[in-house]
């Protein structure tokens, strides 16, 4: 691999796993719904003294320590995406607004949604290895043989009914999120995809790895 493609690799890494904690701060700051893990994650700050982002990255270490009986093995963007999203989050947050007026919100919402598929496409593209939460229904996957639909629903349905117990906000935000996301990391995550070198002696008919299909959209990390 050259120094330009890994340079390029580590930028959209970063850069993705910065603008993903930005589009989940718009969604906060739009007050119509969460995505389903951050529900969660609202559901515990209203529990505990801890910020949003902190409180994100406590979940995200907790699920990655789940994989360790899943046999799942992290990359760097694993490692990254549990501390960067985070702290982005908070940054995010300490710099919007209250947001008032409904036209704004939704406005913002649909901003969030959209900023939020494209940075799942940088970096997903990047190709550093899953976040913890997609790590952690790919393990599922395979151990059980399941599929991934049902898989990531029985995950997601279960921490939007538990985050919700907890006072967590759902609304026609959760509805569009689920909705949009798989569509629109389908649709980014072939601009941002970073080819895979051809293997020696594959010839110019090598072609990049296939990307991700839009039945399995980036989460929360």
């Amino acid at each position: 691999m050259s120094t330009g493609t890994l340079a390029r690799r580590l930028v959209q890494l970063y850069l993705g796993l910065a603008l993903y904690g930005g589009s989940m701060a718009l969604q906060i700051r739009a007050a119509l719904g969460l995505d389903p893990w951050d529900v969660f994650h609202q559901g515990l700050t209203r529990h505990v003294g801890l910020s949003f982002g902190t409180i994100t990255m406590i979940v995200g270490a907790a699920v990655l320590l789940l994989w360790i009986p899943l046999r799942q093995r992290p990359g760097l963007g694993t490692i990254s995406n549990v501390f960067v999203i985070g702290l982005s989050v908070d940054a995010a947050l300490a710099w919007i607004p209250t947001l008032h007026g409904l036209p704004l919100r939704i406005g913002v919402l649909a901003a969030g949604i959209v900023l939020n598929g494209m940075a799942g496409g940088l970096y997903i593209g990047a190709r550093f290895g899953p976040g913890p939460r997609d790590g952690l229904m790919t393990g599922f996957c395979r151990r059980t043989g399941r599929s991934v639909r049902l898989v990531r629903t029985g995950i997601e349905v279960t921490v939007l009914a538990v985050g919700l117990l907890m006072g967590g906000s759902a609304g026609i935000g959760t509805v569009a999120y689920a909705l949009a996301i798989g569509p629109l990391v389908q649709l980014f995550l072939p601009l941002f995809t970073v080819p895979e070198r051809p293997a020696p002696g594959a010839g110019n008919d090598a072609v990049a790895a296939p990307v991700r299909p839009a039945s399995e959209p980036a989460a929360v990390g």
